[in-house]
């Protein structure tokens, strides 16, 4: 995929890549819809196609550092579990994207993101258990977190294949 040398890693398009979606995800991270025990956001969505579409250091950048970036801005108490929880969510992502080969295209993509959404919605769990220092304020807050992980999960991979942004960015950005 960053076969071009217009985007190998660290050339001013990566860097530029890379930054734009990471800006994307500290402003999905930080508009929520306010639900029982916390808030209900979109980020995994950018994590999930950021993932599918950038190498798995990008991929990092965007879903961990992009969180945690959101999160010192906006509410500092969960960073340190953003980074960790969506920083390997989108690592995972981007190496099931490429390394997992099927009849189809999405095939790795679609495996990425449920194994993704497993990861946020156990490292968040975890995390609030931790933070928070009470499991009943995780549980609480579990439902929202399942859905926004599916949400991702679901919407990363259409938006990359059905809404043909996968294609429109490999043409585009990857052209040689």
């Amino acid at each position: 995929m960053t076969s071009s040398k217009a985007f190998s890693r660290y050339s001013p398009l990566w860097i530029t890549t890379t930054a734009l979606f990471m800006a994307m995800n500290v402003a999905m991270s930080s508009f929520g819809i306010p639900v029982p025990g916390g808030h209900f956001y979109l980020c995994d969505v950018v994590i999930c196609l950021a993932a599918i579409l950038l190498d798995p250091l990008s991929a990092f950048l965007v879903g961990g550092v992009g969180s945690f970036v959101g999160d010192l801005l906006f509410y500092p108490a969960p960073m340190f579990v953003s980074l960790a929880t969506h920083g390997l969510q989108a690592v995972v992502i981007s190496l099931c994207v490429r390394h997992i080969r099927g009849r189809k295209p999405w095939t790795g993509a679609a495996a990425g993101a449920a194994l993704g959404a497993v990861i946020m919605v156990i490292g968040y769990t975890l995390g609030r258990a931790y933070v928070y220092a009470t499991p009943q304020y995780a549980v609480v807050k579990l439902p929202y977190e399942i859905l926004q992980a599916g949400v991702g999960a679901i919407a990363g991979p259409l938006l990359c294949y059905r809404g043909r942004i996968k294609e429109i960015f490999d043409k585009k950005l990857l052209k040689q």
